[in-house]
Formats: C-alpha cells, sequence, structure tokens
C-alpha cells in the first residue's frame, strides 16, 4: 500500500507509541487508579472492530475514531479542568491502549483492510498478525 512508513521513520513511530504507553501508565499510577479497572478496559477500544462486520471502509473509520489520540487527550483535559480523576483513568486506559497499538505496529487503517495501515502491512508482508477481514 503506498504511503506506508518504513525504515527510521517507522521505529520512531513506534517508539513514540512505547512512550505514550510508558506515559499514560505513569500518568495513570501518579493519579492513583486501579490496575484492576486497568486491567478490565485495556481492551475496550478494540470493540470498535466490530465495524468491520459492515465491510472494511467502515471497519477502518471506526477502527479510527477509537485509536486516535485527539478524543481521550480532549476528556483528559476536560478530567484536568473539572478534577475528576476517575475520568482521567478512563482517559489514561484509553491513551495506553492507543500507545500498546502503536508499539506492536498496529497502525491507523485504510478502508482497504484492515491488515493495510499506515504502519505498513500487518500480516506475514508486515511480520503481525494474521487476522483477516473480508474487504468490501
Amino acid at each position: 500500500m503506498s504511503g506506508d512508513v518504513s525504515g527510521a521513520p517507522r521505529l520512531l513511530l513506534r517508539i513514540e507509541g512505547t512512550s505514550l504507553l510508558v506515559c499514560a501508565l505513569a500518568g495513570y499510577a501518579w493519579a492513583g487508579q486501579s490496575w484492576w479497572l486497568l486491567a478490565a478496559l485495556i481492551l475496550l477500544p478494540d470493540l470498535s472492530m466490530i465495524g468491520y462486520l459492515a465491510g472494511s471502509r467502515i471497519g477502518a473509520a471506526s477502527y479510527n475514531a477509537a485509536h486516535t489520540t485527539t478524543v481521550p487527550l480532549l476528556l483528559l483535559t476536560v478530567s484536568w479542568a473539572f478534577g475528576s480523576h476517575a475520568v482521567a483513568g478512563l482517559a489514561l486506559i484509553w491513551l495506553a491502549h492507543i500507545g500498546l497499538d502503536r508499539a506492536v505496529g498496529y497502525g491507523l487503517k485504510y478502508g482497504t483492510g484492515f491488515n493495510d495501515t499506515h504502519l505498513g502491512p500487518l500480516g506475514r508482508a508486515g511480520g503481525r498478525s494474521r487476522l483477516r477481514f473480508r474487504r468490501a
């Protein structure tokens, strides 16, 4: 897929994902949130993959909506403004999930299929997951 990131930029994006994961977990610990809650909710954003049942384009849109940092960062800002540690904890879990995904190579999806990401292809070509969803 044209536009895939490779080489040093790909490595830097994966390091950036690792940094997001570490900082989100550090913030979560600093806020004194429950580690059980983190364990229970860390994979919640992956429910967005249900969109792939309606086809690749809808699946990519729903996955990308749940895997960009904009909404959890806004949520974190709102939690800070209102002094809500619980909402901050949820935002930090969400950010940790996104960081973990990026660190292991799961990027934002193209509408051509789940395995086509901005960090390169998943599966045999990309050395990652073998998940396959139908193309629409």
